[in-house]
C-alpha cells in the first residue's frame, strides 16, 4: 500500500532526530508527557533499540520503536503519528513495517502498552488486551499482545 509516505528504519542520526521530532510533537507538546518520561535509556545512541521514522516528502510525520522485551518477544513503543496525518492509514503502515522487521529479528510475539483511546486501532491489527487498565504518564493504558 503506497499512501505517499516513506517508512524506514532510522539508521542515520538525521533519521533518529526526525523520529524524536515526531515523538516530541505528539507526546511532549500535544499530550503533555514530561520529557524525562518520554525520552529514556532506550533512545540512547548505542542502545540496540530499532527506531522507525515515517516522512511525507521531507517532513517527519510518524515514529515508533521496537526493542527486545524477553527472548522471542519484542516490545513496541512510542508509536506516534502527527495530528495532520491521523486517519490516513499511516499508523497501520507504520505498524506493518515494524511487524515485518520484528519477524526478521526472530520475534514470535509483540507486546505494547496502548493508550486506551488507541486500543481499537491495535485490536484491528490483531492485538489483544492482557490485564487491566493502568495509568502511565497520567494517561490510561492497556497492555496488549500479538503472536507473529
Amino acid at each position: 500500500m503506497n499512501i505517499g509516505y516513506d517508512i524506514r528504519v532510522a539508521e542515520t542520526e538525521a533519521d533518529r532526530d526526525a523520529a524524536f521530532f515526531v515523538r516530541r510533537a505528539v507526546f511532549i507538546d500535544e499530550q503533555q508527557v514530561p520529557e524525562e518520561i518520554e525520552m529514556d535509556q532506550f533512545d540512547e545512541f548505542l542502545s540496540p533499540t530499532i527506531h522507525f521514522v515515517a516522512t511525507k516528502g521531507t517532513q517527519p510525520v510518524g515514529a515508533a520503536r521496537l526493542r527486545t522485551y524477553a527472548e522471542g518477544i519484542g516490545k513496541v513503543e512510542r508509536v506516534a503519528v502527527t495530528g495532520s496525518e491521523r486517519g490516513t492509514g499511516l499508523g497501520r503502515a507504520l505498524m506493518e513495517a515494524l511487524e515485518q522487521t520484528a519477524r526478521g529479528q526472530g520475534y514470535e510475539k509483540l507486546k505494547l502498552n496502548a493508550q486506551c483511546h488507541a486500543q481499537r486501532f491495535y485490536e484491528k491489527l490483531g492485538y489483544g488486551q492482557v490485564g487491566e487498565m493502568f495509568v502511565e504518564a497520567g494517561i490510561d493504558h492497556v497492555a496488549m499482545e500479538k503472536k507473529l
